[in-house]
């Protein structure tokens, strides 16, 4: 299970939030804190049975997702507003942590920042799959 993403050595999943969340027509732009918290709650889930799942997310912090861990999640925000703030977040992490990791995003600015950092990639639509795939919470 879980092969497209974790793969044998899931290792670190790290998910660029909001354009996983743009890649589906869902109509998240007219609730986009509930569609973050959708998708966090979703990552939450994928890592319990994956390993370490780090989700990047533009924008301020909601009040009840703050920046920190969230049982096997890790909640991150960018650090400042603006274009590739997320990106810019991504690259920093792994910079910081210099351990493998994957990339989930479509942004090939990205792809190739974190590529060049020995990171691999993967598209918002592999993730969404196995997102799709899990059981759902009963919440």
């Amino acid at each position: 299970m879980n092969e497209h993403c974790a793969g044998e050595d899931p290792g670190w999943l790290v998910v660029d939030a909001m354009n996983v969340i743009g890649s589906r027509p869902t109509g998240w732009w007219r609730n986009r804190p509930g569609a973050i918290r959708d998708l966090v709650d979703k990552l939450r889930r994928y890592a319990e049975q994956t390993g370490a799942v780090t989700v990047v997310i533009d924008g301020r912090p909601l009040p009840d997702l703050p920046e920190e861990g969230h049982g096997p999640l890790e909640v991150r925000y960018a650090r400042r507003k603006g274009r590739n703030a997320a990106d810019d977040r991504i690259v920093e992490l792994l910079e910081e942590r210099r351990r493998p990791a994957r990339v989930v995003t479509a942004d090939a600015d990205l792809r190739e920042r974190v590529e060049a950092l020995g990171a691999t990639t993967v598209g918002p639509g592999q993730l969404l799959r196995e997102l799709d795939r899990l059981p759902d919470s009963g919440a």
